[in-house]
């Protein structure tokens, strides 16, 4: 059973949103999506200051499995990317509500509208078993 952590907002490709008290948010895959990777061994992430589309491929991880494209959830311009990830890819399975996270993005819009909450994301899971 996958962890669905109710404080975050999620999307039907499996990349959760958390708003920050900066006004940024901060974006990675679910633990579900983690699950079906397998072991990660490579991050790709964006440049820095990038402006990202909704539903732009905006990075690439890459497991023993597959390599598999993620999205931006909403439009904004790259902050950061979690540093971490290039010597550790493997922290978006052991932690990927932490210390796993993908990007910081300022979005361009204060509204997160089409995100699903953790019922909503929870009940598509489910739907798909």
């Amino acid at each position: 059973m996958s962890n669905v952590p109710k404080q975050l907002q999620y999307t039907v490709e499996h990349e959760w949103v958390r708003r920050e008290d900066d006004g940024t948010v901060v974006i990675g895959i679910t633990d579900h999506a983690q699950q079906q990777l397998g072991e990660l061994v490579y991050v790709e992430l964006p440049e820095v200051g990038r402006a990202l589309k909704p539903g732009e491929a905006m990075a690439v991880v890459e497991s023993t499995k597959a390599a598999s494209d993620v999205y931006a959830p909403l439009a904004g311009a790259v902050r950061a990317v979690n540093p971490a990830l290039t010597a550790e890819p493997e922290l978006v399975n052991t932690d990927p509500y932490g210390a796993g996270w993908l990007v910081r993005l300022q979005a361009a819009d204060s509204q997160l509208t089409g995100l699903l909450d953790a019922s909503a994301y929870t009940a598509l899971l489910d739907a798909a078993d």
